[in-house]
């Protein structure tokens, strides 16, 4: 197989020819149609993040069809179309597993992080976090559901009943997110990085009933926020454009460090939640919503070579929507 793999902390990308993984009792092999670039990856990436396991194949909002199976696997056949998340393994057996936490689970694989990943023609993975995958609608487009779509609606759920809601962000999860709020009935608010024009016109079309700069207030008070940009200074911004009793929800795995702010922007029974990774009941229950949603991804697609210009923009903060590479 082919794959983009990742030496050490800092470097690039290199293509390299490997051998094609083979699947272990519970396990499929994928042949990846098409896998989403996210800001994790950059994460993984720059080292940000504990415990990385190199040399690793980063990625993780796989799209593909299984192209061979491991012993013991019966939920899955030759061909099927299947989605590969962020979670890719459990242990089933702390007190999180139990409590039906998994996503906080204290033994816990992570895609493209902690086991190899999507930047390449094919991956192996847990046969039970594979979801299977309607047909409808190409790879590349289906794609970032499985990290953006899925984070950005366990977020959206952490934001409970907010019919104000900001979006801090408004890069693959917030587009996402900003089509299924729209749709259960709530008002947008977007926030971007600086006075970004194409973003904030972007967010228009989506239906955002107001677009501003990051660190502007909206026109009247917010029920929640949410924010996708991995910017600690952002979390008393969020804090000072919530209504007294509204929520700041930081939706990212990795953030910079958030500075010290009065106690009167906490004050008033506001509140800061983190999202951490995700469950299968999430992708189960946002997977079902997205047809009815109507969502459609904006997505700018790379050949798996360009991996490393993918990734570049998306520091850059200079896409659209989201970054697809396909092998």
């Amino acid at each position: 197989m082919r794959a983009m793999v990742l030496s050490g902390p800092g470097a690039e990308l290199k293509m390299a020819d490997l051998p094609d993984p083979v699947p272990q009792p519970g396990q499929v092999r994928v042949r990846v149609g098409a896998c989403g670039v996210c800001r994790t990856d950059l994460h993984v990436m720059d080292g940000e993040l504990p415990h990385i396991k190199y040399p690793i194949i980063p990625g993780h909002e796989i799209v593909g069809r299984v192209d061979a199976i491991g012993p013991g696997v019966s939920n899955h056949c030759l061909g099927e179309r299947v989605g590969v998340p962020w979670l890719g393994h459990t242990c089933g057996e702390c007190f999180y597993c139990r409590s039906e936490m998994e996503n906080l689970c204290d033994d816990p694989l992570f895609t493209g992080y902690t086991r190899d990943g999507g930047f390449a023609t094919h991956t192996v993975v847990d046969a039970d976090f594979a979801f299977p995958l309607e047909e409808e609608g190409p790879d590349e487009a289906v794609a970032p559901l499985l990290c953006a779509g899925l984070i950005g609606w366990r977020s959206l759920v952490m934001a409970g009943d907010a019919k104000r809601l900001g979006i801090y962000g408004f890069g693959a999860a917030g587009h996402i997110v900003a089509q299924v709020a729209k749709w259960q009935g709530r008002s947008i608010y977007a926030f971007t990085r600086g006075d970004d024009a194409a973003a904030q016109a972007f967010a228009r079309e989506l239906g955002a009933v107001w677009a501003g700069s990051s660190d502007a207030l909206p026109p009247e008070p917010l029920d929640a926020a949410i924010l996708y940009a991995p910017v600690g200074s952002l979390v008393p911004a969020a804090l000072r454009a919530v209504r007294k009793g509204g929520r700041v929800v930081c939706a990212g795995i990795h953030m910079s460090d958030i500075p010290s702010f009065p106690y009167s922007l906490l004050w008033e029974e506001r509140q800061i939640v983190s999202v951490a990774n995700l469950t299968r009941r999430d992708g189960i229950e946002f997977l079902r919503i997205v047809p009815q949603a109507k969502v459609q991804t904006h997505t700018t697609v790379f050949q798996l070579g360009r991996a490393n210009e993918a990734l570049a923009m998306l520091r850059q903060g200079s896409l659209v929507g989201a970054a697809v590479l396909k092998p």
